[in-house]
């Protein structure tokens, strides 16, 4: 299944390939309070394939916090954050906001809310691994070039 998804202005866009085809897409709410305040509500396709693109690149910032281990990529333009990355071991892994996908059934998506608080670096980047999208490219600027803003918060993804 073919998932297409963007910020609210469309500047930040994603297409994510769901494989296999989904029964139901798990939708995590992090009760973190950048999350909360932003509504993120994430999901990842272990096997699947991400494509993040920006339309315009100077419109697009990082934002990082609490552990550092992961990248908010934040549209300047209508402030909605439509995907996390985190780099682990030379690899970008991904989660996507289902609050940005396009014409997705609501039906489809099973939500639940999760915490991460107490989690150390390193069982969080081992769950990454296990369990966010692996195969992830950028056109349209390099996200990973981009200056990343830096907060006082705890990071929850």
């Amino acid at each position: 299944m073919h998932i297409h998804g963007s910020c609210h202005c469309g500047n930040i866009r994603f297409q994510l390939l769901w494989l296999p085809e989904p029964a139901e897409i798990p939708a995590r709410a992090c009760t973190c309070s950048f999350c909360r305040k932003h509504g993120g509500v994430w999901t990842a396709c272990p096997g699947g394939e991400l494509a993040v693109s920006f339309q315009d690149p100077a419109h697009h910032a990082r934002y990082t916090f609490g552990t550092g281990t992961a990248d908010f990529h934040v549209c300047t333009r209508c402030g909605a954050v439509p995907v996390v990355t985190s780099q682990i071991e030379g690899r970008t892994y991904a989660v996507v906001n289902v609050n940005a996908f396009d014409g997705i059934d609501p039906a489809l998506l099973r939500p639940s809310s999760v915490s991460f608080d107490g989690e150390d670096p390193a069982a969080r980047l081992a769950r990454r691994q296990r369990n966010w999208i692996g195969r992830v490219t950028f056109t349209g600027g390099d996200a990973q070039a981009t200056p990343a803003a830096h907060g006082a918060s705890s990071d929850a993804g």
